[in-house]
């Protein structure tokens, strides 16, 4: 029961990502082939590394693993789903002969399908550790992954943190995408900058095991993460040509 109901929100996600990825490539004048391929390509790709996001705790909780228990039952990485889907759009689009920045038409929907996707997890996954604040959530019984001391204390509702996190980033992102001053490409940096600030911050109050330096996997995977998207991100600013915006050599760079 439980699986069908995370799955149907993440369909429900994934469905109204695509159709405001559409609606923003037809207001731009952008939808075509390629555009749609590059498009396939991000979600094929973020697809498979969602799911090879949690091989490793799939294997290491599973006593008897199959590869239909990690689709059925091995869950999905969120943070594996965005690398996957980023490394996609680049590769489709190297593949096909798009040049231009796509992260700018992604970005909403993007926002916008996490919103609705982790109502899923909302649902039916360990809420987060214990809290004294007066919005806690109680689990009245044994949740996977949740330890059994924490079943009837008041827990941090951590993906209602992030529902309210992306739906905010959504209603952000649809005003900043007609302001001027912002370069294409910007838009969608400067999201995935934001999330990785707020998911290494809100990490501290979710359910997931610490596993080194009292952080856990997901903190130790945006660490450098962060890192090298900030400095990808001031280097082409710092070095963009003044007179076209973008340096050729950094064009195909943008998801």
């Amino acid at each position: 029961m439980y699986t069908g109901i995370h799955g149907l929100f993440v369909l429900l996600g994934t469905s109204a990502a695509v159709l405001a990825f559409l609606a923003e490539a037809r207001r731009r004048r952008e939808l075509d082939d390629r555009l749609f391929a590059v498009l396939l390509g991000s979600l094929l790709c973020g697809a498979v590394a969602a799911r090879l996001g949690v091989l490793g705790r799939y294997l290491q909780l599973d006593p008897a693993p199959t590869l239909q228990g990690l689709l059925l039952h091995g869950g999905q990485s969120v943070l594996g789903g965005l690398a996957g889907a980023y490394a996609g759009a680049l590769l489709t689009k190297r593949l096909v002969g798009y040049r231009e920045s796509t992260g700018d038409v992604f970005a909403p929907g993007v926002a916008l399908g996490l919103a609705i996707g982790r109502f899923g997890c909302l649902l039916t996954e360990p809420p987060g550790r214990p809290t004294g604040l007066p919005w806690g959530v109680v689990a009245r019984e044994p949740v996977p992954g949740l330890p059994a001391a924490w079943v009837g204390v008041p827990l941090h509702p951590s993906y209602a943190y992030e529902i309210a996190f992306h739906a905010a980033a959504f209603l952000v992102l649809v005003r900043l995408r007609v302001r001027p001053g912002l370069e294409r490409g910007d838009l969608f940096k400067l999201y995935l900058l934001g999330y990785a600030l707020f998911r290494f911050a809100v990490e501290f109050v979710r359910a997931n095991p610490v596993v080194a330096l009292g952080l856990t996997g997901s903190q130790l995977f945006l660490l450098p993460s962060t890192l090298l998207l900030a400095g990808s991100w001031l280097f082409r600013r710092r070095f963009r040509r003044p007179d076209s915006g973008r340096p050729p050599a950094l064009e195909t760079a943008d998801a």
